[in-house]
């Protein structure tokens, strides 16, 4: 079995070359950027929108609140949006105060 002296790569690049090596294939103007591969178009769901409202902080606890009681009553998908989605099935607009 020959044996070996532990030199195998010393000889094959000098520091010099290496150097160059990096500087042009990996920091220099040839370097090539990593392209990210295209995102296929997904269709975008068309029967809801995602949107962004203000709340005061106290409305946002009370429907916190309401919907924590919810879940305690076993109702474990409830969510803000479908308290407010019911809230919004059941509002009658005919009394609505001018000033709210």
């Amino acid at each position: 079995m020959k044996r070996r002296d532990g030199t195998g790569v010393d000889g094959v690049l000098e520091e010099d070359e290496v150097s160059a090596v990096l500087r042009d294939t990996f920091y220099g103007k040839g370097a090539r950027k990593r392209r990210a591969r295209p995102k296929k178009a997904k269709k975008k769901p068309d029967h809801y929108d995602v949107i962004c409202i203000s709340m005061y902080t106290e409305d946002l606890a009370q429907l916190d609140e309401m919907v924590a009681k919810l879940k305690k009553r076993g109702h474990r998908k409830i969510s803000r949006s479908a308290l407010i989605r019911f809230a919004l099935d059941h509002v009658d607009i005919r009394d609505f105060p001018r000033a709210y």
